[in-house]
């Protein structure tokens, strides 16, 4: 069935060239999200949220890259149907979870929590990006929903963690809103 949806994905130039824009917008283990995170500790008003995308990143990296994709090692799309014609190159590491979802999903949901509007655009863009991974023929659709999952999770996590961290230590590092 998962192939069914995979091959039912129109494909077009046009298409082609959106979604390899937001499959590559990320970088190979979404070192966009490190810059965003980086960047919002730079401002006091933004330090606590930044905080939380790069812990959201860090756990994504740990749990979703190291651990799940090691631990249940699924075949990706391509490499069991090798004759599709590919417009990147073809991928030698496991399909599950997405972690290109996870990464984007998780900084989303960080920024999210403390800052709406952001975090909708935010939303937009892990859609798309995740949406790539399925248009590319790298995931399967379970692969990107798990991953998006696993972001929102950790995201919602992060956010928790600093949220802890302010209150019980009064972290100068992550100070809250003015």
């Amino acid at each position: 069935m998962e192939f069914s949806i995979l091959y039912s994905i129109p494909r077009t130039g046009i298409l082609d060239t959106i979604f390899l824009f937001f499959t590559h917008l990320p970088g190979s283990i979404g070192q966009l999200w490190l810059i965003v995170g980086f960047i919002l500790l730079i401002f006091k008003k933004t330090r606590k949220t930044g905080a939380a995308v790069l812990i959201s990143f860090i756990g994504v990296l740990l749990f979703g890259e190291l651990f799940l994709k090691h631990a249940v090692t699924r075949l990706r799309p391509c490499q069991i149907d090798r004759e599709f014609a590919l417009l990147v190159a073809r991928p030698t590491s496991s399909s599950f979870p997405s972690t290109h979802s996870a990464f984007a999903f998780g900084a989303a949901t960080a920024i999210f929590m403390d800052h709406r509007k952001s975090g909708i655009v935010m939303f937009i863009t892990a859609a798309f990006i995740a949406f790539s991974r399925l248009y590319l023929f790298l995931h399967f659709p379970t692969d990107v929903l798990c991953g998006a999952a696993l972001g929102v999770v950790i995201g919602f996590a992060a956010v928790k963690v600093c949220d802890f961290a302010v209150k019980k230590y009064n972290a100068k590092l992550l100070c809250q809103k003015e």
